[in-house]
């Protein structure tokens, strides 16, 4: 899985990059949790659907937000970490410029971010939201909502409550236009410890029920 480094907004970008063999393979990436509180590209959770979406033919790549590991730059409350998710989507377009479909995940912080660039890109056609963030940022910006996609969440997360997560999953599917699917995985943490292959298990049947965006050109 080679290193990729790219411009972003404020400097360089650090990433890791996955290039699908098959022509027009759809692309994917990946956004990790609050760089203040640890959060990186090689997160266990965004390792993981990295893995489960690159196991389905697409070309993948995850990357540290500005100020972590390698990238250039500081922490700017989310509005520069959007930027730089624009600034990596356009790099990985690039890259694939034949793709058939765009995908975007993202996990805690990443879920967030990512909910926000599938309202800017209509490109999206799919997301996976892991564990978002529902008790401390504001989702109402998803009026409506573009894409279908999937929320994943713990039943025993002590950050997020399921309540929470559980009322944004009930107002997205409420959308006629769209289909928002809710899993929630017994006795996971919000880090999904010890329940790693039950969210990889998760993501990966959700991409198997819908091939028309997945399936390459």
């Amino acid at each position: 899985m080679p290193d990729v480094i790219f411009n972003g907004p404020e400097g360089r970008l650090e990433g890791r990059y996955h290039h699908s063999k098959a022509a027009q393979a759809p692309i994917a990436l990946i956004l990790h949790p609050h760089p203040q509180q640890g959060g990186s590209m090689n997160n266990k959770v965004v390792y993981t659907l990295h893995q489960a979406f690159s196991r389905r033919g697409f070309s993948v790549m995850r990357f540290n937000f500005r100020g972590v590991g390698r990238s250039q730059g500081v922490f700017d409350n989310g509005q520069g970490e959007l930027s730089d998710a624009a600034a990596a989507l356009d790099w990985l377009q690039a890259v694939n410029p034949d793709a058939a479909h765009c995908w975007v995940a993202g996990f805690s912080f990443g879920a967030w971010i990512g909910m926000q660039l599938l309202m800017r890109r209509p490109e999206i056609s799919g997301f996976i939201s892991v564990a978002p963030p529902a008790n401390r940022q504001d989702f109402t910006f998803l009026a409506p909502c573009p894409s279908s996609g999937l929320i994943v969440h713990g039943d025993r997360d002590e950050i997020v409550p399921e309540a929470s997560v559980v009322k944004l999953a009930a107002k997205l599917s409420a959308q006629k236009t769209i289909t928002v699917e809710h899993a929630v995985i017994e006795g996971a943490s919000h880090f999904f410890t010890e329940h790693m292959e039950a969210l990889a298990d998760a993501v990966d049947r959700y991409l198997l029920a819908n091939p028309d965006r997945v399936r390459a050109g």
